[in-house]
């Protein structure tokens, strides 16, 4: 079982508290400049898979714009997300495999891609490229330096921008590659690309 500090209740509630006042609306206005929303009055048409929803705090950010389909590996978060919105659609996804037969104008992950070690992040592109729609957006945020470790039972595995280029570059056009700031300054790198 991958991660299995997220695979109980205990765990998923620690880590509701934890991030509580963090979200990702800083990334999510960025991802609005390549990826068009609802208009004033209007519903978005815009599908957009959000992978590693957690406790759908981006969710409810990007829900405002897009038509955001949830996802996540862990069944406590999935119940979490389903009680808490039982309006919205989300799905049982390993986000190396992404298997899925819908696909998306969007995929998007906040902090969720650097659980995957390197060969299960190779994949896990290749499968965004192929559940997106031509010309596709996507926006993932990681966390920044070299290496990996083991934070509390977590795979965590960092990164830096010349790395994420080889990951991404072969099949997406990069757009926005930058630095930013989650506890510290340039601890982090959002990255933005267009499906080729």
């Amino acid at each position: 079982m991958k991660n299995p500090y997220y695979h109980t209740s205990t765990s998923v509630q620690e880590y509701i508290q934890h991030a509580e006042g963090y979200n990702g609306a800083g990334l999510i206005g960025h991802l609005k400049t390549f990826l068009s929303g609802s208009s004033p009055g209007q519903a978005s048409n815009t599908s957009l898979l959000e992978l590693g929803s957690g406790p759908g705090t981006d969710w409810e950010i990007l829900s405002q714009d897009y038509q955001v389909t949830g996802s996540d590996f862990s069944a406590e978060f999935l119940r979490h997300l389903r009680s808490k919105y039982p309006q919205g659609q989300f799905l049982e996804l390993d986000a190396s495999t992404l298997e899925t037969a819908e696909q998306f104008d969007g995929i998007y992950s906040n902090k969720v891609l650097h659980h995957l070690k390197d060969e299960e992040l190779a994949a896990s592109v290749q499968r965004q490229h192929a559940v997106l729609r031509e010309g596709g957006i996507i926006c993932h945020s990681f966390w920044k330096g070299e290496g990996s470790e083991v934070f509390k039972g977590l795979f965590v595995n960092y990164h830096s921008e010349q790395a994420l280029r080889g990951f991404f570059e072969p099949l997406f056009e990069v757009l926005l590659m930058e630095l930013y700031a989650e506890f510290e300054e340039g601890d982090s790198l959002l990255v933005i690309g267009r499906r080729r």
